[in-house]
């Protein structure tokens, strides 16, 4: 009788937090996380270094993984040859900012994910690439060979891979933005410009820009969205649409996929990111202030019992991702076929969700299987059938094997959820949604807030890695959403705290704007200081707009000089080519035309309606202080028995206002 195979021995990874990391526990490759004892083996063997970063909701990581990593030939060559580390990037972003610009450099295509780059001993790039198969596929190496012929170069041509690395080092440094030497003017030309730019790649079609494949650009749309003219609003109001009605949009479960393989948006990569959905349930809610259109209402709903449902810890915080697979396949969890379809609804649900939802056509997944669209509009005695359909499906949906979700806590992703969480709970007056952001910063308040220093992640109680300028921008932007949703005291103290973590810990005083990590970080063969949006917003550009904010609303002039400097830095980019710099678009707006402030003082329960019936339009910070608080000297207007509003922007300040239409007409002139 055969004994079935011992299970391997775990490695070093088996102890780390990051689930990608433990993924690949028992891999037999002999992996290190990055850190002080790998990179200080390769010095001491004058070995070069395989770096593989990745995350665990990545599905051509799942590829390369079970290919390569999890084959014992694979690995046997790897160890014989390699010091071999494993990053998440999403615990590590500076490592990946890095790589994946050096990667950029070395090979003139951009990167993405696994990242596969080859490091001399000191760190420095010589060679990589992204998916390599394990045997020669589609024009791409075999990974064995490709690793033999890696350490030949690097034993035969030390020479010339030192030379190359230090031009890469090099042009690293040099991608550092530089303060101009005179202060310009500063002018909203490059919103119009950005603006333009989005106009001329925009898809009058399907909406979004580009072709295939297509992200959602949450920053971009946003500054459309916000726009004052009508043509970039419609712009941003189609892209929307195009988006719920497709594929990218779970139509049975809620939430959005990372982006679409295709121009129409039907088929996602499906993993679920926390940073796509918290910045969507923004936009989301603010296309419905100015339309009401139902669709714009039901998918915030959707997507917020999505996230409730499942992305919220038991403490409260959300999780980082859904994977893209299931039971090895990609999508497996999301498609369906007809006889599925036919034997779950009976014969007239199906031939109303066949119309609705595409499954009356051609498979469009991979030719055997469909996967959810919006097909055709319903009429209105068959908005209720739809919605027993979809119940039908979503509980026997919920039977499936489910994707694998990364439980990790990000402090970054965390508080771009709270933001829309917040931000959703304003417009729709949800009290249930704003205890959700309210909880997960709570959470991140008490566990990743240690000694006056904020942490990036945390699992299973293991909170670790000090915090990158994301962590802190973000948060801070969401603690000032918060605070006009309801304020809580410890919520301005912890703004404050960060504000000035920022300062002190990130900000390049002399130089203007903010690094990407603190000045007691590790030091890296680069210090990234970017201003442009990837898939998340630019810290840069958060931090320069939320320390306006701050700056206005506290008559603080250390937030508002460093915002200033800020913007100076970045305005040769903002100038030349302001695509991809919406971030820091929205900082220019507002430190061109200061965010109107509006305080409320007065009876608790009025306070609160005024600010209710005020909304949450852009451009715009009101906060209501019910009597009996106890506040820092900006905010502590006189207390009355009947409200009164005191409206500002910039230095200018209107007496006390105690007539809400009075009220209404102000506000409609700024």
């Amino acid at each position: 009788m055969l004994s079935a195979a011992a299970p391997r021995r775990a490695n070093r990874l088996a102890d780390e937090t990051s689930p990608y990391l433990q993924q690949h526990a028992h891999n037999p490759v002999d992996w290190y996380p990055w850190g002080e004892q790998a990179l200080t083996l390769a010095q001491q063997q004058d070995k070069p270094i395989l770096l593989s970063i990745g995350y665990s909701a990545c599905h051509w990581c799942h590829v390369m993984a079970h290919e390569s990593f999890e084959d014992d030939d694979v690995a046997a060559v790897m160890n014989a040859l390699f010091i071999n580390i494993k990053v998440d990037r999403e615990e590590r972003p500076d490592l990946d900012q890095i790589y994946q610009s050096a990667h950029q450099m070395l090979t003139q295509r951009t990167g993405g994910w696994p990242l596969t780059m080859f490091l001399t001993p000191d760190g420095s790039p010589f060679y990589g690439g992204t998916y390599f198969p394990k045997t020669p596929r589609h024009g791409l190496p075999g990974f064995p060979d490709l690793c033999q012929r890696v350490v030949e170069a690097f034993a035969s041509k030390r020479s010339e891979i030192d030379a190359q690395n230090a031009e890469v080092r090099r042009a690293l440094a040099a991608m550092a933005p530089h303060m101009p030497g005179t202060p310009a003017e500063l002018n909203s030309e490059p919103i119009q410009n950005a603006l333009d730019l989005l106009a001329r790649s925009f898809d009058p079609r399907w909406g979004g820009f580009g072709r295939a494949p297509k992200f959602p650009h949450p920053t971009d749309l946003a500054l459309l969205l916000h726009s004052t003219q009508a043509q970039p609003r419609q712009m941003a109001l189609l892209t929307l649409h195009k988006m719920l009605e497709g594929g990218i949009y779970d139509q049975i479960g809620g939430g959005f996929a990372r982006y679409s393989v295709d121009e129409r948006w039907e088929i996602p990569h499906f993993e679920k990111m926390l940073y796509d959905n918290g910045p969507l349930l923004s936009l989301y809610a603010d296309a419905w202030a100015q339309t009401d259109d139902a669709d714009f209402r039901r998918v915030v709903e959707e997507t917020v019992t999505w996230v409730q449902r499942e992305m919220t810890a038991s403490s409260g915080a959300y999780f980082s991702s859904l994977d893209a697979d299931s039971e090895g396949e990609e999508g497996k969890f999301y498609v369906w076929r007809r006889n599925e379809i036919d034997a779950l609804l009976g014969p007239e649900k199906s031939v109303l969700a066949g119309r609705r939802w595409g499954f009356d056509g051609a498979p469009n997944f991979e030719g055997h299987a469909w996967h959810p669209k919006i097909a055709a509009p319903l009429a209105a005695d068959e908005v209720a059938h739809i919605e027993s359909a979809r119940q039908i499906l979503f509980a026997a949906r919920e039977q499936r094997i489910h994707p694998g979700r990364d439980e990790k806590i990000l402090t970054s992703w965390n508080a771009l959820m709270i933001s829309g969480m917040a931000h959703a709970a304003r417009v729709f007056q949800r009290a249930d949604w704003l205890a959700s952001a309210q909880a997960a910063t709570d959470f991140l308040r008490r566990e990743h807030w240690r000694d006056g220093r904020l942490q990036a992640t945390s699992k299973d109680g293991h909170v670790h890695l000090d915090a990158y300028l994301d962590d802190h921008a973000f948060l801070l932007a969401a603690l000032l959403e918060l605070l006009q949703a309801d304020f809580r005291a410890s919520d301005l103290e912890f703004a404050i705290d960060l504000a000035d973590a920022m300062l002190s810990r990130f900000e390049d005083s002399a130089g203007g704007g903010f690094f990407f990590t603190a000045h007691d970080h590790e030091v890296l063969i680069q210090r990234p200081k970017t201003g442009h949006d990837n898939a998340t917003p630019s810290g840069n550009g958060v931090a320069a707009w939320a320390l306006q904010r701050l700056g206005h609303l506290l008559g603080e002039s250390r937030y508002l000089a460093a915002a200033e400097r800020g913007l100076q830095l970045y305005w040769p980019q903002l100038s030349q080519s302001a695509g991809g710099f919406s971030s820091l678009l929205f900082a220019l707006d507002e430190a061109l035309v200061p965010p109107t402030i509006v305080i409320l003082r007065g009876p608790a329960e009025q306070t609160r309606d005024w600010q209710a019936k005020l909304g949450a339009a852009a451009g715009r910070l009101v906060l209501a202080l019910p009597n009996g608080l106890a506040l820092p000297a900006p905010l502590a207007k006189p207390e009355s028995e009947h409200v009164n509003a005191w409206v500002c922007q910039g230095v200018s300040c209107l007496s006390p206002i105690a007539d809400y239409r009075q009220l209404e007409q102000v506000l409609s002139t700024k």
